[in-house]
């Protein structure tokens, strides 16, 4: 079944708002001497629509340029000009179409078109630039609300996943697997090689707090995100030994830049999990951290095959997914891609901002 036609806010407002002010001018005409019906209707319906055809040329001129996604500073700067603007196509339009209707309803009225612009255009004038200041009012400050509830929502959005992918980072680290791993590498590493054992302690401590103990903070810098992923790498390091390595490479002008939290950290996971710990003598997970002219590229390569069921859809990797569309607002990217044969290669490229 179709469903039923049903007109949006926008129009209700503009047939809404338009008839009630043509109403009010055709009641000032009914109360004076003189009326005429079908002038009045004529009035009427000539005022509903040319005025409402002025406002919306307005409105897809302003969301051609995508003036509702500006701040209100910038607006008033173009919305002040936009109401004497709009005032002065009032003026021509109303002076015409009063001029033609008269002419044509009533018999007796000989003005020229030049005298009759002299006498009214001034109190016209005033009216339209009154009127479409209120109407550009209205419209603006109803976008402006909107757009700050959407934010708002888009918000609270990117808030439960950042929290969803902490605890998806906090489980992970206290995968029985992982701990068992860990534990008993660091176990059998305490008579042979106490150093390292105490090294490995720290680094599971240094995990574990950060998971434990990050807040809700949604960004962090680029230096605080890789010095996780160094210790989470060498602490799995003690179970894979030869079978993994990893090389780093970050730009040193991008060590202050902010990055969404645990990204690099959830391309790491998964290229240890769905790359080296398949592969039977390991390969090399690969870091990259670049700045291009237009933004900044962070990627991790690893020995493999890509899984479209398994490693390219993730929980971890959905999760990332959707905190760069809601936080960079669909200006970041991001893929996963057999580059070449054996090779995966996973990569986020974020505004340069």
């Amino acid at each position: 079944m179709k469903k039923p036609f049903s007109l949006s806010l926008y129009w209700k407002c503009q047939l809404i708002g338009w008839s009630v002010a043509a109403l009010y001018w055709g009641y000032t005409g009914i109360t004076g001497d003189g009326f005429d019906p079908l002038l009045g209707l004529a009035q009427f319906i000539t005022d509903v629509g040319f005025y409402i055809l002025i406002t919306h040329l307005y409105r897809n001129f302003a969301l051609r340029h995508q003036w509702q996604l500006l701040g209100l500073d910038q607006l008033l700067q173009r919305i002040i000009p936009a109401a004497f603007i709009l005032g002065l196509i009032y003026t021509a339009v109303t002076l015409f179409k009063i001029y033609l209707l008269k002419s044509w309803f009533i018999p007796s009225f000989h003005q020229s078109l030049q005298e009759f612009t002299h006498l009214n255009m001034q109190g016209i004038f005033v009216a339209g630039v009154r009127l479409m200041s209120i109407w550009l009012l209205a419209y603006h400050l109803y976008q402006y609300e909107q757009r700050e509830i959407r934010i708002a929502k888009e918000n609270a959005r990117l808030a439960i996943i950042t929290r969803e992918a902490q605890l998806n980072n906090l489980s992970a680290q206290l995968n029985p697997h992982f701990l068992f791993n860990s534990l008993n590498n660091i176990k059998a590493l305490v008579i042979e090689n106490p150093e390292s054992a105490r090294r490995g302690i720290d680094l599971l401590s240094d995990i574990l707090r950060t998971s434990l103990y990050s807040g809700d903070m949604m960004l962090t810098f680029v230096n605080n995100e890789i010095e996780l992923v160094k210790d989470y790498l060498e602490l799995e390091k003690l179970r894979f030994e030869e079978r993994l390595q990893f090389t780093i490479k970050v730009d040193d002008e991008l060590l202050k830049i902010s990055i969404l939290r645990l990204s690099v950290q959830t391309l790491v996971e998964n290229a240890i999990k769905h790359g080296i710990s398949k592969q039977k003598d390991g390969g090399l997970v690969s870091i990259r951290v670049e700045k291009f002219p237009e933004h900044i590229h962070i990627g991790v390569q690893n020995p493999g095959h890509l899984d479209i069921d398994g490693s390219a859809n993730g929980v971890g990797l959905k999760n990332l997914q959707e905190r760069l569309e809601l936080q960079y607002k669909g200006k970041a990217t991001f893929t996963i891609t057999g580059r070449m044969p054996g090779i995966v290669l996973a990569t986020i490229m974020i505004p340069n901002s």
